[in-house]
């Protein structure tokens, strides 16, 4: 085979095995950048999560292979470039950087700046090779965002208002009141204590058909279903407005994105959904028991637990209180209280009492009255629901008030007509107007918390299974339900630069390494050399042994072009630096001889 064509074999090794390395570098930043972002399969995610520094020592010792091979071939190709460039002269100062180029080292010499800085700049990229891979192939935790979209019924349409009327007609004027109010009975009070508590500090967790809110519910169902509580069904009469519980319909799936890539299972998953809430303003305020607008009755009352010898410490008695208020209309209202009364069954005036709360539900047959509750009452609003950690919580974007066609859906609503709440202050001297501000504040976010969760119990109710055919809502009762899932896994992203920095030292590397072999093929073309030399200019015995065989020559004849050199101080050292030498090979031996 001519020689040549064994020079042309050996670089196209070389530049095709470091073409390949920075094939898969850059294959691998340009699919990050394509796709957004990458994962590992959830079996090595997981893998990575419970074994972390065991995989990371295997991607380390991946980045030294692919670290070493480079270096490797770097040198090889430095090598044979020099090779070729010692036929021609070259200063001494030249070959040594040429040999510490070959040999991952540096020369240090201010005299020559640029072959010092040189030297420098490929040991430093050479030394950051294995940093490089070791960034590139790490994966890091991050948030995978996936669109989400779906739906939800809409409590606020004319739709939903006439369904809701047949409801009413189908249970009967009677039945629909006490629904309405028996929401109150529990989870409603639960809402309200859950509101209210917050203000002064309490935890804000509300639990409701299996799903936790923070705070209130603010008139929202989940739609998200490893949060949508409760999976049983209910029977034929637990739907619509007859709702004790159950699995709530949940149509929301995650949108494919531009390139269809299949989503992990990741550790753990967070939303941030767009959805339809309901809320109230509430105004607490002050009556005098001389006002006649509401009656109070509170001479109702009798003990219904007495323990006059007090035994082991227990509670004395116990009074039961029926609060009756005349609201107007033919409707009285009644609230029970229970207190603690000593052996005479009287309360204690210095620390026992309580503050009854009555609601009135009002009529809408004024067109004033509704435009008073659509204006400063009730709203249904656009919010941002942040399902994490089991936790359901939500925060208002935006707010519109109610029409004329909400009236059969807040005639539903617990204290729908009229949300303001009266305390009964009367005349007594003994009332402390120190804490009216702090006690109507509270008493504001309890009944907010009672409007809201009756947002939900309706929503729930008209959602839960069986509550339409093959339980999907019909899409005049609908409303469109979008945002956001995020997955926490480990991968690669886009949005990190040290990817970009990392592929440099080995695009470096194999830009030099193929200006390289660019070099010493076409000498090698030029020379026509008609063997490989086994000279290594790296090699330090090499090098010596062609010092010496020039030496040998100048000792016997004062041969022109003899190598003759300074000694070992300062002047010596810089004169010998930019004597050119070149290599000489006779075909017998090799030596280094001088030229001008």
């Amino acid at each position: 085979m001519p020689p040549v064509s064994a020079n042309f074999l050996l670089h196209t090794a070389i530049i095709s095995s470091q073409v390949i390395i920075l094939a898969c570098g850059y294959g691998f930043v340009g699919a990050v950048l394509y796709y957004d972002h990458l994962s590992p399969p959830d079996q090595v995610a997981n893998l990575w999560e419970h074994h972390p520094q065991e995989l990371t020592t295997v991607i380390t010792l991946i980045a030294t292979v692919l670290s070493v091979t480079t270096t490797t071939l770097f040198t090889i190709s430095i090598k044979e470039a020099l090779r070729h460039r010692i036929t021609q002269p070259i200063s001494l100062v030249q070959l040594g950087a040429g040999v510490a180029l070959a040999k991952g080292s540096i020369i240090l010499r201010h005299e020559h700046l640029r072959l010092t800085t040189m030297t420098l700049f490929i040991f430093g990229v050479l030394r950051l090779l294995t940093a490089g891979w070791i960034t590139l192939l790490t994966p890091t935790y991050f948030l995978w965002p996936f669109q989400m979209q779906g739906s939800e019924l809409d409590i606020t349409g004319t739709a939903f208002s006439n369904l809701l009327y047949e409801e009413f007609q189908k249970e009967g004027v009677n039945a629909i009141q006490d629904n309405s109010f028996a929401i109150l009975d529990v989870g409603g009070t639960l809402s309200g204590v859950s509101a209210a508590g917050y203000t002064f500090g309490l935890p804000g967790i509300f639990n409701f058909n299996g799903a936790k809110y923070d705070v209130s519910t603010q008139g929202i169902v989940p739609t998200i279903e490893s949060y949508s509580g409760s999976h049983g069904i209910p029977g034929p009469d637990g739907t619509r407005l007859g709702f004790t519980g159950g699995k709530v319909t949940v149509d929301t799936v995650s949108l494919p994105g531009k390139h269809s890539v299949s989503i992990p299972q990741g550790f753990s998953r967070n939303y941030s959904m767009w959805q339809q809430g309901l809320t109230a303003n509430v105004s607490c305020q002050p009556i005098s028991s001389s006002q006649t607008q509401y009656v109070w009755d509170t001479s109702n009352s009798s003990v219904i637990y007495s323990n006059p010898d007090n035994l082991y410490n227990s509670i004395t008695g116990l009074r039961l209180w029926n609060i009756t208020a005349n609201c107007g209309a033919s409707m009285p209202t009644t609230q029970e209280y229970v207190t603690v009364v000593n052996a005479s069954g009287y309360s204690d005036p210095l620390d026992s009492g309580f503050l009854p709360c009555l609601v009135c539900p009002g009529s809408f047959g004024s067109e004033s009255k509704l435009y008073k509750l659509q204006r400063f009452l009730h709203k249904d609003f656009t919010i941002r629901a942040d399902y994490s950690n089991g936790l359901i919580s939500s925060e208002v974007v935006s707010s519109t008030p109610f029409r004329s066609e909400n009236e059969q859906l807040l005639s539903f609503l617990a204290g729908a007509s009229r949300v303001s709440v009266y305390l009964l202050a009367g005349a007594s001297e003994q009332y402390d107007r120190r804490y009216s501000t702090q006690v109507y504040t509270e008493l504001e976010e309890y009944w907010r918390g009672i409007v809201e969760f009756s947002a939900t119990f309706l929503r729930s109710g008209f959602m839960v299974v069986g509550s339409f055919p093959d339980d999907i809502v019909p899409n005049n009762l609908s409303s469109l339900v979008n945002g956001t899932m995020y997955i926490s896994t480990i991968g690669w992203t886009r949005r990190s630069a040290t990817y970009f920095i990392s592929i440099l030292p080995f695009t470096v590397i194999t830009i030099v390494m193929f200006a390289s072999a660019l070099y010493s093929f076409l000498q090698a073309r030029k020379r026509n050399s008609s063997y490989r030399t086994t000279f290594d200019p790296s090699n330090p015995l090499h090098l010596i042994m062609a010092s010496a065989e020039a030496g040998k020559a100048s000792t016997v004849a004062s041969a022109v072009g003899s190598l003759r050199l300074q000694g070992f101080d300062d002047n010596g050292i810089t004169a010998n630096e930019r004597v050119k030498v070149q290599l000489q090979d006779d075909g017998v031996g090799k030596k280094f001889v001088t030229v001008d």
